[in-house]
């Protein structure tokens, strides 16, 4: 009930951003939209490179769900699954999400989008979108600026629906399409990030990865990741 609720608080603030748009169109509308595309991927691959290295509760049970040798049809599986992540937050189930999908990245591309875009939505999406309303109610912010930021929280709410699609063979026909005109990366692409977990972490376009792979070789250098966060415990 709680998750509909945020859903839904959510659609109606993010339909209230629409209504800052008014004005005459300004050229700097699409390069806001590009601006806020790839800054979307950079923080897809940051969010992405912590959530791989994050360590999840130990104890929570998790890891006898990622370590789990029976049928994951059965309902004693499905059970353990449902008990373990109701004990953590939204932070730690979207954290085993990505750790979960690593050796059986297929599992992914078989989630509902509901359930892809959840965590993200609560998190990161539905502050956003109040504090822009909050901001534009307070401020004058330029209309340019305001399609920008809607263009951020549309990509930042689907981007583990975006990752999702690069692990199932059948999509729409909009994801294909954006594939083509490079908004959206490839398979092909992102393999490259499942054959070593130490690069290419972005999941929407790949724009961003040389920068983000030059935060990661930092990060693991000064040991504030740890290669013991990639499996839970």
């Amino acid at each position: 009930m709680k998750m509909r609720l945020a859903l839904l608080a959510f659609l109606v603030s993010f339909a209230a951003n629409f209504i800052w748009l008014g004005g005459p169109l300004d050229w700097r509308m699409p390069l806001a939209a590009v601006a806020a595309w790839y800054l979307a991927d950079l923080l897809s691959g940051l969010i992405h490179m912590y959530m791989d290295y994050r360590p999840v509760p130990p104890g929570s049970g998790l890891a006898d769900v990622y370590f789990y040798k029976g049928s994951h049809d059965s309902e004693h599986y499905h059970t353990l699954r449902k008990q373990a992540l109701a004990r953590v937050g939204p932070i730690d189930r979207l954290a085993f999400d990505f750790k979960f999908h690593h050796p059986r990245p297929e599992v992914l591309g078989r989630r509902k989008l509901i359930y892809q875009v959840r965590s993200t939505v609560i998190v990161l999406s539905l502050p956003f979108s109040v504090e822009l309303n909050a901001a534009c109610l307070i401020w004058h912010v330029p209309n340019w600026l305001v399609a920008g930021a809607i263009v951020l929280i549309v990509a930042g709410s689907l981007s583990q629906y975006f990752h999702g699609s690069l692990h199932r063979e059948k999509n729409p026909w909009f994801i294909l399409f954006l594939r083509r005109i490079g908004l959206l990366m490839t398979p092909a692409a992102h393999a490259v990030h499942h054959t070593t977990l130490e690069r290419d972490f972005s999941v929407i376009n790949g724009w961003s990865n040389p920068l983000v792979n030059v935060i990661f070789r930092f990060l693991l250098r000064r040991h504030i990741l740890k290669e013991d966060g990639l499996e839970p415990t």
